[in-house]
């Protein structure tokens, strides 16, 4: 009696050997099966793939193509994985393991495909900048910008994963909220001048290198542009930092813009009885004698205004660049004030007559 029980029992495992066999063998097949799938897709988008992105303009779409090959392959896997996994006879309490593993495994995968895009994106528009000779806050603004699309694609991967398992996720959120708003109550001057920083980039109201004046009549090179100040290079060699929003609320000048070109100008006097075309004729022939006074506009002389003890004339004339805008004022003073001594034209100054009268 003892041998036919043990002759079942022997029976009953080899039946169930056999079924855990075949059953594994499946699981093995579609494991299998989505693992050539995910070469298949690996090969065409290495192969096919930069064949459609060559109908393109630029590079972008190869750069982001060949950074998510990898994971995109990798996310067939896992789901193979996940079905082989499903296809097993196993406890309801396993199943349920096994899918919040996968689930957490694919959200990971799909968060760094689309980490892998922005950072290529942000790569190539850095390089852009580059060649364009930028260096300014638009460059300096990029880092912050991948830092904050990781913090964006990081929270929402956890908020999915939570909302997956059935989390109150609404708690959080609120947290999150107040303590964005209170820190936000505590650095809303930092804030305002990252913002300003934003606007600065968007408006490119002067880059990295231009000269400007300031509304309260200071002058300089910007010699950097960050998130929160500006630092300006004054003439006399002495260094401002300004905050961003002070910049983007006041007025001033960019001489830089729309060119480098400047235009200056020198106001003098002659004695009344001059003849005055003939001033304006030697002042716009002795700016022309300057080597760096621009042909194109050609400088101009004007008789202005009759003054207490001169007549008033003023020069007008242009330079390429304003950096030598007070080297070249120096030069044309000192012709001027030796064409007009020669052409005995008087440059007169201020004087009074006082009469005594006698009781």
């Amino acid at each position: 009696m003892n041998s036919i029980l043990d002759y079942y029992r022997l029976q009953e495992t080899d039946s169930l050997y056999l079924y855990w066999a075949k059953e594994v063998l499946l699981a093995l097949l579609i494991f299998a099966a989505f693992w050539v799938l995910a070469k298949f897709l690996r090969y065409f988008l290495t192969t096919w793939g930069p064949r459609f992105t060559s109908f393109t303009a630029t590079d972008l779409d190869d750069r982001i193509l060949l950074r998510i090959t990898p994971p995109a392959s990798l996310l067939v896997v896992s789901a193979g994985l996940y079905f082989s996994v499903k296809s097993l006879p196993l406890a309801e309490k396993v199943h349920i393991a096994a899918s919040g593993a996968l689930f957490i495994l694919t959200i990971a995968i799909l968060t760094n495909i689309a980490y892998r895009s922005i950072n290529e994106l942000l790569e190539w528009y850095g390089s852009r900048l580059t060649e364009r000779g930028s260096t300014g806050l638009d460059k300096q603004i990029l880092p912050l910008v991948e830092k904050l699309a990781t913090i964006f694609l990081v929270g929402t991967a956890l908020i999915i994963i939570l909302k997956h398992f059935n989390y109150d996720i609404l708690s959080l959120v609120t947290a999150l909220g107040i303590g964005s708003l209170a820190i936000g109550m505590a650095a809303k001057d930092t804030l305002a001048n990252m913002i300003s920083g934003f606007t600065l980039m968007i408006d490119r109201p002067f880059r990295i290198g231009d000269r400007i004046q300031l509304s309260g009549g200071q002058t300089g090179d910007v010699m950097d542009i960050g998130l929160r100040s500006t630092k300006i290079k004054t003439l006399d060699n002495q260094l401002l930092i300004i905050p961003n929003s002070d910049l983007c609320n006041n007025l001033l000048t960019n001489h830089a813009f729309p060119d480098l070109r400047a235009k200056g100008r020198i106001n003098i006097g002659v004695a009344y009885g001059s003849d005055m075309d003939r001033v304006k004729q030697l002042l716009t022939a002795t700016a022309l004698e300057v080597d760096d006074v621009l042909r194109d506009p050609a400088p101009e002389s004007f008789f202005t205004s009759f003054g207490d003890s001169a007549l008033q004339t003023a020069l007008f004339f242009w330079v390429e660049d304003y950096s030598k805008l007070v080297p070249v004022t120096d030069k044309i003073n000192t012709l001027i004030l030796t064409r007009l001594g020669e052409q005995g034209i008087a440059i007169p100054f201020p004087t009074r007559s006082v009469i005594l009268h006698k009781d």
